[in-house]
């Protein structure tokens, strides 16, 4: 009989474990299945944007109900291309783009709502070793600069002007060479120096081909450099998501300010499988160094200003566009 009654309760209770477990997935697909599903546009992959993928990897964009997609678009010209187009929702590249769609004469022209880093996050590495590097180092050598009237360049050649250097005449900046070619084509032999964002710039090193001499961000000063942006359009019928979106990454930002390099580089390390441990905490420490990461996803008119100024310098731009006109305060 106390058998009997062990068989009933023991298969009583794995019945119970198994509803159980049917109503957890069922709720737990249910749940997945009522997220907002958002695709962004990413520039490029790159740790500089640490805060992002811990927002990712925390779970903090589905902690406000949306399930955020990433497709890597090289060039700020493609992401702005993929959200025009509709294949993103959101796009991430340079504040800049939403310069050139605005004076494009684009009527549903993009809107930037957060940003994501204040800084240009490229290191500028040298072919030879040199030892108390200043940019007079750069007189007469060839530079691989990126993508003509992409921020890279611009800030290289905005550091060289504000040094007294013609980057016209006193170097040669090739902008010849698309982004993700920069790291071979240096690798091949071309050029002297090389502007690269990480982990590409320590790859470099790790291999022997190069030194990084400086930071591109220290040189440029604080601007809007990498931010969110949408279509008008999509902004005003999504105010909400808008907001929620916002505030994942603005938690994204908090986790990187109040944890150390180590933990943060750990919770990234799903996003960059390729690269070592010690590698991602070594270059979470170098962007920390040179305050490439805002205290908040709001920035001012003062950066977006002086990142118009930057343009200008470069002839890249004419004349100012309103900040009212191009950033999304809610």
């Amino acid at each position: 009989m106390k058998k009997k009654t062990f068989i009933y309760i023991l298969a009583s209770f794995l019945l119970l474990l198994l509803v159980s477990s049917v109503l957890f997935d069922f709720n737990k697909k249910k749940n997945t299945t009522n997220l907002k599903k958002i695709t962004v546009a990413e520039v490029a992959h790159t740790i500089f944007y640490a805060p992002q993928y811990v927002a990712l990897e925390k779970g903090f964009f589905k902690d406000e109900g949306l399930d955020v997609k990433l497709i890597l678009t090289s060039g700020a010209d493609k992401v702005t291309a993929a959200v025009l187009s509709g294949d993103a929702n959101i796009g991430f590249s340079g504040s800049e783009a939403t310069i050139y769609v605005y004076n494009g004469g684009e009527k549903d022209y993009l809107k930037t709502f957060a940003q994501l880093t204040q800084k240009d996050g490229s290191f500028l590495v040298s072919r030879k070793k040199i030892k108390n590097f200043t940019v007079e180092d750069l007189k007469g050598k060839n530079i691989i600069g990126g993508r003509a009237g992409g921020m890279p360049v611009m800030t290289l050649k905005y550091a060289l002007m504000q040094n007294g250097i013609n980057p016209d005449k006193d170097t040669f900046v090739d902008t010849s060479v698309a982004f993700s070619a920069m790291s071979g084509a240096f690798i091949g032999g071309q050029g002297d120096f090389v502007a690269l964002f990480e982990p590409n710039a320590l790859d470099i090193e790790k291999q022997g081909y190069g030194y990084v001499v400086a930071s591109l961000g220290e040189m440029g000063g604080v601007v809007p450099y990498t931010s969110y942006s949408a279509k008008k359009s999509y902004i005003e019928k999504n105010k909400d998501t808008i907001k929620k979106f916002t505030k994942a990454i603005q938690k994204g930002l908090d986790f990187v300010h109040n944890n150390t390099d180590k933990e943060v580089a750990k919770t990234i390390s799903k996003q960059f499988p390729d690269t070592s441990l010690k590698d991602l905490e070594e270059v979470v420490k170098r962007y920390r160094k040179i305050d490439a990461w805002p205290k908040t996803t709001n920035f001012s008119e003062k950066s977006f200003n002086h990142l118009q100024d930057i343009m200008i310098k470069n002839k890249d731009l004419k004349e100012k566009v309103a900040y009212s006109k191009l950033i999304y305060n809610e």
